[in-house]
């Protein structure tokens, strides 16, 4: 268990999330930040870089050794191709972790989970946008009761997972919450059947990738003669997930195994699981 202060180390703390962590991380009451991971101006003072004033935090580009000095917390906001490696190095150290990368599966999901109970430790998931936990709540209580849903993201040309990892979470959650059958499928389409989208979780998601787009996901449900769109958009400001990756990081601590979702963790017991 951490002291009096909560030891964060930032994983990506160059990179648009990474930035606005580290000023959060030094400005907030009980945080102190203990190490900085990224693959430019290694050996710079992270604070001059990010803030202009030294915090007395060099920037490193070695997790390993980062880790091996025990934070209390490592945060991750680096990339889908780096994110398993990095979690398996925290939880082979017994060290909580707040996935802010998007990209894994429900297999990896899986997996992170048996991890996170052998080790003892909490890890926490998911997109730590207020309105986009607000929007997978609200999501859940609703699929609960309509059955039938399509998901539509878009991101801009550059992203390169589709779909986003918060709409990919999304279907996989909602699946579980399905308590009445789908509407019959047609049984021989015509056309192309990737106009339908990818399947997840027994639902339809659409990708959009365009030049001059803001990340937004949105879950459209049908019922006979009526509709429930439920929609959240960024705006392009990555403080949006500063404070919800420092709630989460607080309360990791107290967790174990995995918690997905933003609103889960907010909820969860102890041990990780929804009331």
């Amino acid at each position: 268990m951490p002291g009096s202060e909560l030891n964060v180390c930032v994983s990506g703390a160059l990179g648009g999330v990474g930035r606005r962590l580290v000023r959060g991380v030094v400005a907030a009451d009980g945080h102190r930040l203990h190490s900085a991971v990224a693959r430019r101006e290694v050996g710079r003072d992270v604070g001059e870089v990010v803030m202009g004033a030294a915090v007395g935090v060099p920037i490193e580009d070695d997790l390993e050794r980062a880790l091996d000095r025990r934070p209390d917390v490592l945060i991750d906001y680096t990339h889908p191709a780096l994110i398993r490696r990095h979690v398996d190095l925290a939880l082979a150290r017994s060290i909580p972790v707040v996935i802010g990368t998007t990209g894994l599966t429900d297999a990896d999901f899986e997996r992170i989970d048996a991890a996170a109970r052998s080790a003892g430790v909490g890890v926490a998931t998911g997109n730590f946008c207020l309105t986009a936990a607000l929007m997978q709540h609200l999501a859940r209580f609703a699929a609960r009761h309509v059955p039938d849903w399509e998901i539509i993201e878009q991101g801009p040309a550059t992203k390169p997972d589709s779909p986003s990892g918060t709409a990919r979470e999304l279907a996989e959650l909602l699946a579980r919450e399905r308590a009445a059958a789908q509407t019959p499928a047609v049984a021989e389409p015509i056309g192309p059947p990737e106009a339908r989208g990818a399947a997840i979780g027994g639902a339809r998601v659409h990708s959009i990738r365009l030049p001059g787009s803001s990340p937004a996901v949105e879950v459209v449900f049908g019922a006979r003669g009526q509709r429930l769109i439920i929609k959240h958009d960024e705006q392009g400001d990555p403080e949006i997930f500063v404070e919800g990756s420092l709630l989460a990081a607080a309360r990791v601590q107290q967790l174990q195994g995995l918690v997905r979702g933003l609103d889960s963790l907010l909820f969860a017991e102890p041990d990780g699981r929804r009331p």
